[in-house]
């Protein structure tokens, strides 16, 4: 990707300063105070890694700040989707230090401290709070790309020294970096020498989704929007124009829900992400699901109330008054600069508010429509147009099969081009060629990960004949660079006595697709052959009288519609004991 820097920064000479530090494009505008920020972004996340890598950007900005220690200067870094940023609020003699350090331990890196950073990694993942949007990415765009952010940082368990080093010096690199600064000039005695490289360009979106909008199913009680639009200044007021709807609706005026609220944020270039979630309890989440479809539904409709728009409006531009609004837009100037989008002064920002429509507002709405992913608590969207994610995949390998000792109806299938878990709903499969991980413990246990974000786990204590043999020709199958060992766990799973479960979970990264049936007992059995039996003989005597009023002179329709609608019941009692019996 080619930047056209002098075009991206030309609007902004009358209010920010332009400079390059040892190669790197630098912002800088002065803000009151005695005090300076600054920050550095690269052009790298969590979206450019694999599964089976996730972690090594993160990995790397722990190690470049490791030999800073204790400071006076506040400071930190982020590792997001698709940037890592290290910023530092001090005097300007800390921001130099802090800098300059930042870059001398990412041209040489501590990895003596690797495996020490990488606990550190797994203990601040443990105690690491989800967000509402936790398992969208991941049926969205799969296991890959910016589906990442649902999973694990599997990485931290098998990342050598090389690896990192060689992504410190390929992706962390003067070429695929921008700096900002909160002064009036660019600090003397800065050192940011970092090897040459090129800007790299955020990746391309993988997909999941045969089509859109599509729902999942969650048991978490709340309903969340995940969709796709165009970057532009009508979707950001859309977004707030959609929270302020979902509060006012949800919580004011039908007391549904507690936490409402919608969400605006940068994708890449071209596309951002909207998210919108309201919480519910058990009891209300019909009523919340409905209404959060209804008022995406008015929107889609151009139904906006003026004053919806002008309030979202207004709170847009209230964030462009007050003083040193230059210095406050500095970090958003410098990740468009970064990323290659357009860069807007507040005055050209301020017109685009001005100028958005009720029509505008309405064309972002469909746009979030059609491309929507919506998780739903319990039930399905089928009725608001919505399609199921897929839950299985599309065929099962061919192989040795490996009866569940669980589940008759649960079968694993180990095969020369993969594995799959067939169940009754369907297969779901992972072939070794497109594996993108495979995390391994030392008894035996496997857990194949497709792109897709499907998963088959491989439990030899599980499944009948899974015998070392049939693991060693999983693990020669499977790409080296997909494998992710794992240490010993202190549980090993040993089968559950059939009379107390029934069920086998396939996974679908983070999401669960399960086929269950309920236990067997001889009190259950009994009431399900008592069912069956009283629908059939009810329904010999429908049948009889039926015929006998359809042959009568008169026949009497109220004795022909009374008797089947006491049939109905039971027929439908009938059904879903069928539907939940035990498989032979």
């Amino acid at each position: 990707m080619t930047v056209d820097t002098t075009a991206q920064v030309a609007a902004l000479r009358e209010l920010a300063g332009y400079a390059t530090t040892q190669g790197i494009p630098t912002l800088f505008a002065p803000q009151a105070g005695n005090e300076i920020t600054a920050g550095l972004f690269f052009r790298v996340g969590c979206a450019d890694e694999t599964l089976a890598t996730a972690g090594i950007t993160h990995l790397v900005e722990h190690l470049a700040l490791h030999r800073i220690g204790l400071s006076d200067a506040h400071h930190n870094g982020a590792t997001a989707n698709a940037f890592t940023l290290f910023h530092v609020t001090g005097t300007e003699t800390e921001v130099v230090a802090h800098l300059n350090s930042v870059c001398a331990s990412l041209r040489d890196l501590p990895l003596e401290r690797l495996e020490t950073e990488k606990e550190i990694l797994r203990t601040e993942a443990a105690g690491r709070s989800r967000g509402v949007n936790q398992q969208l990415p991941l049926w969205r765009y799969g296991a890959q790309g910016y589906g990442l952010s649902s999973y694990s940082e599997l990485g931290t368990w098998r990342l050598t020294p090389d690896e990192v080093r060689w992504w410190a010096q390929t992706r962390f690199t003067r070429d695929n970096a921008v700096l900002w600064i909160t002064g009036d000039h660019v600090p003397d005695g800065l050192d940011l020498t970092l090897p040459a490289g090129r800007r790299i360009p955020a990746p391309a979106p993988s997909s999941a989704l045969p089509q859109t909008p599509a729902y999942i199913g969650g048991d978490d009680g709340q309903v969340v929007l995940d969709a796709v639009v165009r970057r532009s200044t009508a979707a950001s007021v859309f977004s707030d124009v959609l929270g302020r709807a979902l509060f006012r609706e949800l919580r004011q005026e039908g007391g549904y829900s507690y936490a409402v609220d919608a969400d605006y944020s940068p994708r890449d270039a071209e596309w951002a992400t909207v998210t919108a979630f309201a919480d519910a309890l058990p009891q209300k989440q019909d009523a919340v699901t409905g209404a959060f479809v209804d008022v995406l539904a008015r929107l889609r409709a151009g139904r906006i109330e003026p004053a919806e728009l002008e309030s979202a409006k207004a709170k847009a531009l209230k964030s462009l008054d007050g003083p040193d609004v230059a210095a406050r837009a500095l970090p958003s100037w410098a990740l468009n600069l970064l990323m290659g989008h357009e860069i807007l002064t507040p005055d050209q920002h301020r017109e685009q508010i001005a100028a958005v429509t009720v029509e505008d507002v309405r064309d972002v709405a469909r746009e979030a429509w059609s491309t929507a992913l919506v998780q739903v608590p319990g039930q399905d969207l089928a009725w608001a147009g919505c399609a199921s994610a897929p839950q299985f995949s599309e065929a099962a390998v061919a192989g040795t099969r490996h009866p569940s000792l669980e589940d008759d109806r649960v079968t694993l299938v180990i095969g020369a081009e993969g594995v799959s878990l067939t169940m009754p709903g369907g297969p779901v499969t992972v072939r070794y060629d497109r594996c993108v991980a495979m995390a391994a413990r030392p008894d035996g246990a496997r857990v194949l990960t497709g792109p897709d974000g499907f998963r088959v786990e491989v439990e030899p204590t599980l499944f009948k004949g899974v015998t070392p043999e049939r693991i060693a020709a999983i693990d020669a199958a499977v790409p080296p660079g997909a494998v992710v060992p794992l240490p010993p766990r202190e549980d090993v799973p040993r089968p559950r006595p059939r009379s107390t479960t029934r069920t086998r979970r396939a996974s679908h990264g983070s999401g669960i697709a399960a086929a269950t049936a309920g236990p067997s007992t001889p009190g259950r059995a009994f009431l399900r052959w008592l069912i069956w039996t009283a629908t059939a003989l009810f329904g010999l005597l429908a049948v009889v009288l039926t015929v006998d009023e359809l042959v009568a002179p008169v026949p009497d329709t109220d004795v022909i519609l009374g008797v089947w609608i006491l049939e109905l019941p039971l027929a439908l009692a009938a059904w879903s004991q069928w539907r939940t019996r035990p498989a032979n």
